[in-house]
């Protein structure tokens, strides 16, 4: 199905079950423990040994000798693999940066040397750690701060909505900078981060012949065959992906990893199903991370608030072969102002790999960017909410000529200064106390791009009238099933419970996949095309036109006619397959979904502690599927909110080129204790443009900008500007006021 004007009046425009808060189906299976996840599907394969990964214990160099003897005859091992067993790094994919095994040399600290298969996981664990290795360590790059003054430019994508090319001006930044009347010029930086989702890395790999099945965790499931395939050097065609659930992957499961290439080399050498999950230092270390980043804003601005120049300018560091961290590529859109300037630099570390982590670019882009207009609205003293409501823009701001779809960013703004009681916000930094505790406000504004792509799904209408959905797509802890379901209940006219949704298969049509926010609207506009073709079949074999047939209460109507909708199966299941594709609409029309972020917080005075009291977001991004579960995604979207601006970094070892807190021991994410109460507000706003479900995403957009507003709140609580996040207590405590 081609979707290429805007959506008319459709079957989901009824919203009888579309649009509902719906209860995740999936949820029974997670709260009873019964729902397979990759390491624990012990029934698909008979006979699973244990493997476990090796990592290198330098950050650059390479291995001068391996001696694996004594590993290979400790109890239960049933095979020891060496990297040096192939003399060359396995085919580099489309989607890694680094090479995920083969060869003498070292790209990364832990980067997978070796995979021991035992009969056990102790056994397989304790003859790993009989393997001795000698190597030959390199001088390698670890400091961002040492390496930034000579980073070359280099634009980038993160291929999920954000891309910014090396540099970019419009008009004369340089001469309406010097002008304006007021000014911002800081620099700030954000930290490495870890995805440190609860599920690790895991596959389980079995080999029937020259094929190949990998049960794993993974996001993008055709994307992972294709890559599985090339690293292998096998045809597409003998290897199968199967991944129904995924426990959590914020962007760090978007690629095979060095989970699902061992698995398979490890079962080709045990002669038997091996399984194979990375621990959790290996999460930090072998797989990818949120790049830390410096970047440097400029505004210049009238006396009334009207921006006259913007530039944001950021500098990350990755691998040769990586890419930068696309920090500028909101500022792109955001805000109206004639002069712009944006560029982008990579800085060559040898750290391990950067990439895409949720909201890749504008989750650290906006950190900055709007605590640098916070910065600006005090300048003027003007309030910012105004600001950001003086600098709106209807139109792309570097090409006037193309509107936005839908762009509600005043309303989400001011619907969200009336609830949370914005009025009431005391302009003036430090002067708010509820005893010990210091209390400021603080907002920002959210942005994220919404992106189409083709997607497809497969819809049997079964003899008894179930119906049964199939599509690679994947549920990672998003509610995929959920609205999935929804879909095909609303356009075939049955209750939610007469659907059945099946996902994560390789063998299934191709869909989305989830990444970017757009797994909802893209996977779902797939099964309506799917559902639409099922439609017309069902009509044809009852005997109706198929335009003025209804489908409702588990009939087909037209007139006065109605038949039940199982009768169309009567002779046997009725299948349609169908792809959704896209004409040019997303380039006549700048699609992207925005928020207001409101946060209350609060510093202990005495000793510089942050809580977080209240926090808000309203969003705008086009039809809400199911609103409790969307609600669910901006809320976990915050919590990592507050773990980017007040606790998660990657210490990096700049001697020896690693990250030394590894585990959640020392990688401090948020807890319950840290969370209060979130407020979700969804602006209802269908937006015909994108999709026939008239829907966006949502899942990246709730992280989108909260960092700043926490940062905001806190110097409007503690009178302190912090701009490295993350904003510890010791980087404030000296200037908190006097207590007595």
């Amino acid at each position: 199905m081609k979707f290429e004007t805007p959506a008319g009046q459709n079957p989901i425009d009824q919203l009888k079950v579309v649009g509902k808060p719906t209860d995740r189906i999936d949820g029974k299976y997670k709260t009873t423990g019964t729902a397979p996840y990759a390491y624990e599907r012990h029934g698909v394969a008979p006979n699973q040994a244990y493997g476990y990964v090796v990592g290198a214990a330098i950050a650059k160099g390479s291995i001068t000798r391996m001696d694996t003897a004594v590993a290979k005859a400790a109890p239960g091992v049933l095979a020891v693999i060496s990297t040096l067993d192939y003399p060359k790094p396995l085919p580099l994919s489309q989607s890694n940066t680094a090479h995920l095994f083969g060869g003498a040399g070292v790209e990364h600290y832990h980067q997978a040397i070796a995979l021991v298969v035992a009969e056990t996981f102790e056994q397989a664990r304790a003859a790993a750690a009989l393997i001795r290795t000698d190597y030959a360590r390199t001088a390698g790059k670890f400091d961002l701060a040492k390496e930034a003054p000579n980073a070359p430019l280099k634009g980038g994508s993160s291929d999920e909505g954000s891309a910014a090319p090396p540099i970019d001006r419009v008009g004369d930044f340089a001469k309406a900078f010097a002008a304006a009347p007021v000014k911002i010029d800081q620099t700030y930086t954000t930290s490495d981060e870890s995805h440190a989702m609860m599920e690790p890395h895991a596959s389980i790999a079995a080999w029937n012949g020259d094929k190949l099945t990998v049960w794993t965790s993974n996001q993008m499931i055709a994307w992972g065959k294709r890559d599985l395939a090339k690293t292998l050097s096998l045809p597409e065609a003998n290897v199968r992906l199967d991944s129904p659930y995924v426990g959590g992957g914020f962007g760090g499961k978007l690629f095979i990893r060095a989970d699902a290439v061992l698995a398979a080399l490890g079962a080709k050498a045990a002669g038997r199903p091996v399984k194979v999950a990375l621990t959790r230092p290996m999460m930090a270390n072998n797989t990818t991370h949120r790049p830390a980043t410096i970047q440097h804003v400029r505004l210049g601005a009238t006396k009334d608030g009207k921006l006259t120049a913007i530039a944001h300018n950021s500098i990350s560091g990755n691998l040769p072969k990586g890419d930068p961290e696309t920090a500028v590529s909101q500022t792109k859109l955001l805000y109206a102002a004639p002069n712009r300037e944006t560029y982008l630099k990579l800085a060559v570390l040898d750290l391990p790999e950067g990439n895409a982590m949720r909201a890749p670019g504008e989750a650290p882009g906006l950190m900055v960017l709007e605590m640098a207009m916070d910065e600006l609205a005090e300048k003027l003293g003007m309030d910012p909410v105004q600001l950001r409501i003086v600098n709106d823009t209807m139109v792309d701001p570097e090409k006037p000529e193309r509107p936005f779809s839908q762009r509600h960013l005043i309303e989400c703004l001011r619907t969200g200064a009336d609830r949370f009681g914005w009025s009431r916000r005391n302009a003036k930094p430090a002067q708010v106390r509820d005893g010990r505790w210091l209390v400021g406000m603080g907002m920002a504004v959210g942005f994220r791009n919404s992106m189409v792509m083709k997607s497809a799904a497969r819809i049997r209408l079964e003899r008894d009238g179930r119906l049964t959905v199939e599509t690679d797509m994947t549920d990672i802890g998003t509610g995929t099933y959920t609205i999935l379901a929804q879909t095909a209940a609303e356009m075939m006219g049955v209750g939610l419970d007469q659907v059945t949704v099946k996902l994560g298969d390789s063998d299934f049509p191709a869909s989305a996949g989830s990444g970017g926010q757009w797994g909802a609207n893209n996977s779902t506009a797939g099964l309506y095309a799917a559902c639409t073709k099922l439609r017309e079949t069902v009509a044809q074999k009852l005997g109706f036109n198929a335009a003025d047939v209804t489908f409702a209460d588990g009939k087909v109507s037209a007139g006065n006619r109605s038949v039940a909708l199982r009768d169309a199966a009567r002779d046997g299941a009725v299948v349609a397959e169908e792809a959704i594709e896209f004409g040019d609409l997303d380039k006549k029309y700048q699609q992207s979904t925005f928020a207001a972020h409101f946060v209350e917080a609060a510093v202990d005075a005495y000793t510089g502690e942050a809580r977080i009291r209240r926090m808000l977001a309203v969003c705008d991004a086009g039809r809400i599927l199911n609103p409790k579960a969307a609600r669910s995604q901006v809320i976990g979207a915050m919590t990592m909110g507050v773990g980017s601006a007040l606790i998660e970094e990657l210490a990096v070892d700049k001697r020896f080129g690693f990250f030394v807190n590894h585990d959640l021991a020392g990688y401090e994410v948020p807890v319950h204790a840290d969370i209060p109460h979130q407020d979700v507000i969804f602006l209802d706003y269908p937006d015909d443009k994108s999709s026939p479900m008239k829907a966006k995403g949502v899942g990246e957009l709730g992280l989108c900008g909260v960092g700043a507003a926490i940062a905001n709140a806190i110097y409007n609580a503690t009178g302190v500007r912090v701009r490295d996040y993350p904003i510890t207590l010791d980087k404030h405590l000296a200037g908190l006021p006097q207590v007595a």
